[in-house]
């Protein structure tokens, strides 16, 4: 019998694959482009990961020539190390102290923008989602150059003004600290979100029955964002626990290593430790894969539907006597996650000694230049990485959006076999950290036989693997929002289904799309951890110019006035899809 969106049939014209019952549709139009698309993810992502698997039970690292099948149980070893738990210890505590901190700063200003009479919320608004146009390494950067021990800017400041509070950004308290200013954003996000969408009838009914505003946000509004912090808490946690750069600019200097600092120090000793890195490296993945677990755990069994039919309107929290204390707040949490990081790298690529005893050194004639922008601008080595990280980006940005559509196509509007799994191998690289999918990259693209290593295009391979759950989030969210129905019309009057698409589909999605596509070249101008895996001196890249330049203490200069340009470009990238979106 025919179904509804069967075309109809005029003589021996074949019925369109997608309207037959899977059973009945050709094994080919079944099997075969689930089949190329699992071979493509399964390069990208599923062999890297292997790898890694691979090396963590074998006596030698993946190479040309010599992939070994050996298994042994002996690198297991390093699991003992007095540095290996050391490294585990910090990174736990870290992680947890960090989210809280986090969610605790991310929640309020949510809370604040949204449900208080607080002054200009929409400038709150933007607070809390600032920290995102900074990378968490610029900032990391921009904070060891106010904080450093020896001769930060805000411990230079306190010898002029004669206070004795020194700080110490190279610690685990300095690793805290900025982890929990750059991620504060998704627990803003998410709880924003979640308490603008908020049914106001619990509340209201909270109020009739006496409850004053405090009692009723304790007992009703926050645990109705419990999923949202319970959400947030649990990604910053796991973002934190991976993070490599921060760790890598703020814990190697003090001595606090972190397990994605030890696994790069282990895979670059000589001779190289890369078996025992890789161990490390399935220890934090299951980490990570425990965490997801408990989230999905503690949300399984409780409802918190608040948005219903009814339309949403709120009353607004008063906060009495604390609306300007609070508002003073908000700005100190500005100038310290976006103002002092960016006036201090405006500073250190203006002044002209590279050591200062005092900050009143900086006012005095010649104390300050600021020609370092125009070297770098003009240098040959910032153009040449800047024109790498833009064709890598753009071209990232093109190829994962086509391919998160035709993923996303496959699995939401086909009958093809294997659905369901291309879905799971795209979302992979979410439980894997980018540390450890750089190793497993490195080591794939040294082994296959295609000569890419070396090349700008093994960088885009990897940054296709890692950003393929961004991307077909992305895509997945506009598929599902476009009615087929016009694009089954267009095949009903004669339409092949590919014109079908690129005709009716396809343009209904350009919002959609194009959001996908600054979305994958923004995360690909901000990538660090993978690129330092892959980069040679032919391949360098913006992230990687400013991290190697930072490193090497003689050109600080440059490498602020590359992360101020840097910085400007990023937040540029931010801003478009918040345009595109509000027309």
């Amino acid at each position: 019998m025919a179904t509804l969106l069967e075309p109809p049939r005029t003589g021996g014209e074949p019925v369109e694959p997608e309207t037959l019952p899977a059973a009945r549709q050709p094994w080919r139009r079944r099997f075969l482009p689930s089949g190329v698309m699992l071979v493509v993810l399964a390069v990208l992502i599923l062999l890297p990961a292997a790898l890694v698997l691979l090396a963590a039970f074998s006596d030698q690292v993946p190479r040309p020539g010599n992939v070994s099948f050996d298994l042994t149980l002996d690198n297991l070893g390093v699991l003992a190390e007095g540095q290996t738990r050391a490294a585990f210890l910090n990174s736990v505590v870290i992680s947890v102290v960090a989210s809280a901190l986090a969610c605790a700063i991310g929640a309020a200003l949510a809370f604040l923008a949204a449900r208080t009479d607080i002054p200009l919320p929409r400038f709150v608004y933007l607070v809390g989602l600032m920290p995102m146009f900074l990378p968490s390494y610029v900032g990391a950067l921009a904070w060891s150059l106010l904080g450093s021990p020896s001769a930060g800017l805000l411990n230079l400041l306190q010898v002029d003004l004669g206070t004795s509070v020194p700080l110490d950004m190279y610690s685990m308290p300095g690793m805290v600290f900025v982890f929990a200013i750059y991620y504060a954003p998704y627990t803003f996000l998410l709880v924003h979100g979640a308490m603008s969408m908020m049914s106001p009838d619990l509340e209201e009914a909270a109020r009739v029955h006496g409850a004053g505003s405090g009692r009723m946000l304790r007992l009703v509004s926050f645990p109705l964002a419990v999923p949202a912090l319970i959400g947030s808490a649990i990604l910053t946690f796991t973002l934190v626990f991976e993070n490599f750069p921060v760790a890598q600019v703020l814990g190697t200097p003090g001595g606090v290593d972190t397990l994605p600092t030890l696994i790069f120090r282990l895979l670059n000793t000589t001779p190289s430790r890369g078996n025992e890195s890789a161990v490390i490296a399935v220890v934090l993945v299951a980490v990570v894969l425990l965490v997801t677990w408990l989230q999905k755990r503690m949300l399984a069994k409780r409802s918190f539907t608040t948005v219903t039919g009814k339309g949403v309107r709120q009353k607004k929290v008063a906060l009495g006597r604390a609306r300007l204390p609070v508002f003073v707040a908000v700005l100190g949490f500005f100038a310290v996650s976006i103002v002092l990081p960016v006036l201090a790298l405006v500073v250190v690529a203006g002044q002209t000694s590279p050591y200062l005893s005092s900050l009143s050194q900086l006012l005095e004639p010649g104390g300050l230049d600021f020609s370092s922008f125009g070297d770098v601008l003009s240098s040959g080595g910032f153009r040449e990485a800047a024109l790498n990280s833009a064709v890598v980006s753009l071209v990232t940005a093109a190829a994962g959006t086509v391919l998160a559509f035709l993923c996303a196509y496959l699995v939401y509007r086909t009958k093809v076999a294997g659905r369901s799994l291309i879905e799971g191998v795209s979302m992979v690289p979410l439980a894997i950290p980018a540390v450890v999918l750089g190793m497993g990259l490195l080591w794939a693209w040294l082994i296959m036989p295609v000569p890419l290593y070396g090349t700008l295009a093994v960088m885009v391979v990897a940054f296709l693997a890692v950003q393929s759950p961004q991307g077909f989030r992305g895509i997945s969210a506009s598929i599902l929002a476009t009615d087929r129905d016009l694009e089954d019309s267009a095949v009903m009057l004669g339409a092949s289904r590919a014109r079908a698409i690129t005709s009716v589909t396809v343009p209904l999605m350009r919002t959609g799309l194009l959001s996908t596509f600054l979305l994958l070249l923004m995360l690909s101008m901000r990538e660090l951890t993978v690129p330092l895996f892959l980069y040679t001196s032919d391949t360098e890249i913006l992230s990687i110019a400013i991290y190697d330049a930072f490193e090497n203490g003689g050109a600080l200069r440059e490498a602020a006035a590359m992360s101020v340009i840097y910085t400007a470009f990023v937040f540029v990238l931010s801003y478009i899809p918040r345009r595109l979106t509000r027309q």
